[in-house]
Order: C-alpha cells, then structure tokens, then sequence
C-alpha cells in the first residue's frame, strides 16, 4: 500500500480537476474466525518481515472479500457519496483511505491533510475532558499548538456543547461526541473530509448545519466522503456517488443513477420500471407483504390520463397504486418531496395522518388519490419519499426515492414557488 501524504494549505486559487485523492485496486479480506484470524495473522507479520508473503489474491480457509478490487478517484471540489446496504465495505473502504488499516491488494494515494470521521467522537480518550480531547485530535490532525489556540473557540461555538467542554467526554451523549468530532474535523481546515454515519445523530437543526458548513467547505475546494443509509442525505450533499454491494464495486457517476440503483436492489431486488414520473413495480407474493404494497406512482392531468410531464402551477393528481391482501382502517400516505441539489431540506410534508384523512381499504387493487390543483413546485427535478401507514406509525410499504421532473409553464422567473393568482383592474 502506498499513502502519499503531502501537507500543505489549499491555494488561494485551487486546480478544479485536481484529484485529491486516487484509490486503484484495493481490496481487503477478513476471516470469519476469530482463531484463524490471530494464526492468519502470525502467519501474515512473519511473511511480512522476511518477505516470503504469498500473492494476496486468494482466499484462505473461513476468510471473505470485504472489498474486491475497488478504484475511483477523488477530485478537488467534489462531493462523493458511499451507499450500500450493511456489511457492503463502505466503513472499511474509508479507514483504508485514512491508514487505519492496510489493503492486502491495491494502493492510495492522497494529496493534502485528510481528516477522518468515522465513528462517534473518534479518537477521543472517555476520560478526557472535551477541551483536552480537542487538543489532542487536531494535534494528531496535523495543527499546531498555536493553530488550535486559534481555533478553540470556533469549534466550542460550532459544537454547540457549551460548559460541558470541560466535562469528561464519557459523560457525554452520542450527539454531542458526534458534534465536537465534526467541529474538531472541519476546523482542521482539511483537502478531504471521510464522514462516516456521523451525521445521522444529532437534531435536525444542527444536521441543518452541517450540511451548510459542507456546501461551505467545497467553495473553498475541499472535497468529502460522505456514508450515509438516508439516500435523501446523499442526494441532498453529494453530485456522484458510488454503490458498493459485498464488497464489490456496483455501479459509480450520477448520484440520481447510482441511488436508483441501490434502491432498486434495497427494496425490490428487481429493477424497477420508472420512466419519466412514472413508476410501475414487480407484484410481491403475498407471503412476502406486510398487507398493503405499493404497485405504482404516477400523476393524472384533470382527463383523468396518466401524464409524464408536469410544469409549474398544474392542476394534477398524484397518484398511488397499491394492492392489499386484507382489510385496513385508517391507511394514509405520507409524502416527502425534496428538491434535488437544494441547499435546504424538504421543498414539501404532506401527510393524510396530519390532514386527518384515512381510508378504509378492503382487500384487492386500488388507487389513493391527492389533489394538487396548483403544483406549486418551481421548474427542477425533485425526488419523493412515498409511505403507505396505517395511523401515525405502522408503514406496510415505502418507497424512498420516486423522482419527477417538473417543466416551466413560462410563468416562473426567479421564484422558489408558484403563486396562484389573477389579475383585474378595479376603476374608483
């Protein structure tokens, strides 16, 4: 394994395709048995120091590929989600790139000061208070001293933990460890950040926070990993991203093409038939269903026909399919829509549990309907999470990422919405 560490502060004018970070080939394995793998591990370090270590391309007795020959490169600037399903390598991937551990196959490369996060206050000692640990996590990032004297206050503020920076960080909850590790991280002013789960603790509005400091640090060039299971995460922070699945490497590029894909395998195990802002999915056997699931996503215009192209300011209706194989009081939908590539959160939370709308469904096909007579989206391509619940909190299915595309009516100039209105002259 080669890591190249070259630490010097961004320039005042970054090189825009610059890449950052460069990962050819690497594969890691692990072995299932705890005994093996202290003998595997003996075997490893006496073949490491004589130099007699065979090809690292096989697998021994109990051991598996938590990463198969992975390559990608990492430019100055970019965002890069990491999406997989649990045990895909995503966390392994990332502590490769950070020098935690070594790859059996394959090389790194990385220009710049990284800065790891990949666990809850990582690197932090329980017994330390928050004010030592600070120091001594951006010391072990590469500052100074004087630097993190500098910096102290800033990252007290962003953390938001107040007095308790003098308290023992074993007193602390998950969200705040997870909090002043991120301050610490993103005040050593890194050329790469690996955020790994960390921003999936907290309350909303700091997670708000973040993700602007984020948007903040890649004008100035700084690029970021960012692993996360909320696909509206990923899509809201990253512009490509890369779908590991056991280890091996699925599919990389448009963050819209890999999240479809990943969800594909996630929820259906099939691909889905999406074109344009119509959705169709494979029938489940019944064995496999929670009572109610979700058969197709689509909008209808005022004729009552299926349409794949909305604008602003439309009357239309969404549409839901779905197949029930019992009957079910109270089922409502909740839908998400979110603006991809928007700064903020939700565009829009509608809920038939909040409009206190509920149906009884009785067994067989049927179609729930929400009235939109003015799409008040502005032109953009936005994603939706679609849920089918009975009451407030059992879901029978869900569908994470539906995305449409909604066109101009020629009516909207530099607006965040579509304002209904008319217009007439009054004469006094």
């Amino acid at each position: 394994m080669t890591i190249n560490f070259t630490d010097q502060e961004i320039l005042e004018k970054p090189q825009e395709n610059e890449v950052v970070l460069s990962v050819q080939g690497v594969s890691k394995k692990f072995c299932r048995d705890l005994k093996r793998s202290l003998l595997y591990g003996v075997q490893d370090i006496v073949t490491e120091v004589t130099r007699t270590r065979a090809s690292n391309q096989k697998l021994r007795p109990k051991e598996f590929w938590a990463l198969k020959d992975v390559s990608f490169e990492l430019r100055r600037g970019e965002s890069l989600g990491l999406i997989g399903p649990n045990g895909s390598g995503k966390t392994t991937l990332l502590k490769i790139i950070s020098g935690l551990i070594k790859p059996d196959t394959g090389f790194v490369e990385v220009t710049g000061r990284l800065a790891p996060l990949i666990a809850l206050g990582a690197g932090f000692n329980p017994i330390l208070t928050g004010r030592e640990n600070v120091y001594t996590n951006m010391s072990i990032l590469g500052l100074s001293r004087q630097e993190i004297d500098e910096r102290f206050q800033d990252v007290v503020d962003f953390a938001e933990i107040g007095d308790a920076i003098d308290a023992p960080v074993q007193s602390y909850s998950s969200g705040m460890a997870a909090r002043l590790g991120f301050a610490c991280a993103i005040h050593t002013e890194p050329e790469i950040l690996l955020i790994d789960e960390v921003l999936a603790v907290g309350d909303i509005k700091f997670k708000a926070k973040c993700y602007r400091k984020l948007y903040e640090l890649r004008q100035k060039g700084i690029s970021f990993i960012l692993v996360n299971h909320n696909t509206q995460a990923i899509l809201h922070a990253c512009e490509s991203a890369i779908y590991l699945l056991k280890g091996e490497f699925i599919v990389s590029g448009d963050i819209e093409k890999v999240v479809k894909k990943y969800e594909e395998d996630l929820f259906l195990g099939s691909p889905t038939n999406q074109e344009n802002a119509v959705m169709f999915l494979p029938e489940k056997l019944e064995a496999e269903s929670l009572g109610i699931d979700i058969a197709s996503l689509f909008f209808r215009n005022q004729q009552g026909n299926i349409v794949e192209s909305i604008a602003s300011g439309q009357n239309v209706n969404f549409c839901v399919g779905i197949k029930a194989y019992k009957k079910v009081d109270k089922v409502n939908l909740h839908l998400k829509m979110t603006e991809l590539g928007s700064e903020g959160g939700s565009t829009l939370f509608i809920s038939g549990g909040n409009d206190e709308t509920f149906f009884e469904v009785l067994p067989g096909e049927h179609e729930i309907q929400v009235h939109l007579p003015y799409l008040g989206f502005r032109p953009g391509t936005y994603t939706m999470s679609v849920k089918v619940k009975t009451g407030s909190f059992y879901t029978f299915d869900v569908i994470e990422s539906f995305k449409f595309t909604v066109e101009s009516d020629g009516k909207m100039s530099g607006c965040k919405f579509y304002q209904p209105r008319s217009w007439k002259l009054v004469s006094k």
